[in-house]
């Protein structure tokens, strides 16, 4: 189906959407499904409205960095892969893949989710470093908010490995019921521009008619651990505040739809 973008533009001036919501109403839907694959040591799907991703976290014991001997480490990446999009590729990741991965690896890397050092085995020798890999179902618009919600989950649910006390060898067919050091839950918000006005969760024609949009990362207790900007046009000092306050608001909304499903 083909929409016109200026349709779209003059509705949000008018305050409305073409499906009806309110500018800062989330589609419903909002499902997380946990432990979703038995290889990974967490996983999740999250599906808000029509759009599906899904999120898994694996472990392995590696050498600590040179500049923090004492600490694991963490890594995101994203597939969005041709299943869910007429638009992406098979092949290397594109520019939209590295900036997903990056913005949802800023919220948590900056918000010290993890207690990095609670990672560490042996300072020098041997640390825990923890991989997510970020797999698009469907986009139908607001990958950033489901990738995160996703991330989020599947790192609460995920636990250790065993790991063989003489060998040190990892049994990953097995688990503990030791969970990762999560010391907070950042949970990113990102908010679009569309002629003006401010919207949330859009769609994929609403994405393509926005103007410029903001990701902001924020823990429970409203604290800000990452912005990043996209699109062509600036914003205002009294725009990017207008933002940061929706979005603190529906990162409330979202962390209470996330405990609905886990703890």
């Amino acid at each position: 189906m083909i929409i016109n973008q200026e349709q779209i533009r003059e509705l949000a001036a008018q305050g409305k959407r073409l499906d009806g919501r309110e500018l800062q109403e989330y589609r419903s839907p909002i499902k997380v499904d946990l432990n979703i694959s038995w290889t990974a040591e967490g996983s999740s799907q999250v599906q808000i409205g029509e759009t599906v991703v899904m999120a898994g976290v694996k472990l392995s014991l590696e050498k600590p960095y040179n500049d923090t001997p004492d600490e694991g480490g963490i890594m995101i990446n994203s597939e969005l892969t041709p299943l869910s999009s007429s638009e992406y590729e098979s092949g290397p990741p594109g520019i939209k893949s590295i900036e997903l991965a990056r913005v949802i690896d800023r919220g948590i890397r900056e918000a010290k989710a993890i207690d990095m050092k609670k990672l560490c085995i042996t300072p020098g020798e041997k640390a825990w470093f923890v991989t997510v890999d970020i797999i698009t179902i469907n986009d139908a618009g607001n990958l950033f908010d489901t990738a995160g919600i996703a991330v989020l989950a599947a790192l609460k649910t995920a636990h250790y490995p065993v790991v063989n006390s003489e060998t040190g060898a990892i049994n990953y067919k097995e688990k503990t019921d030791q969970s990762l050091p999560l010391t907070k839950e950042p949970v990113s918000v990102t908010v679009y521009k569309v002629n003006g006005k401010f919207l949330v969760d859009p769609t994929i024609q609403e994405e393509k008619s926005a103007d410029a949009r903001l990701t902001i990362a924020s823990d429970k207790k409203g604290t800000i651990s990452a912005i990043q900007k996209g699109g062509d046009a600036p914003l205002s000092l009294e725009e990017t505040d207008a933002m940061i306050q929706i979005a603190l608001e529906k990162a409330t909304y979202l962390r209470k739809e996330l405990n609905k499903f886990v703890n």
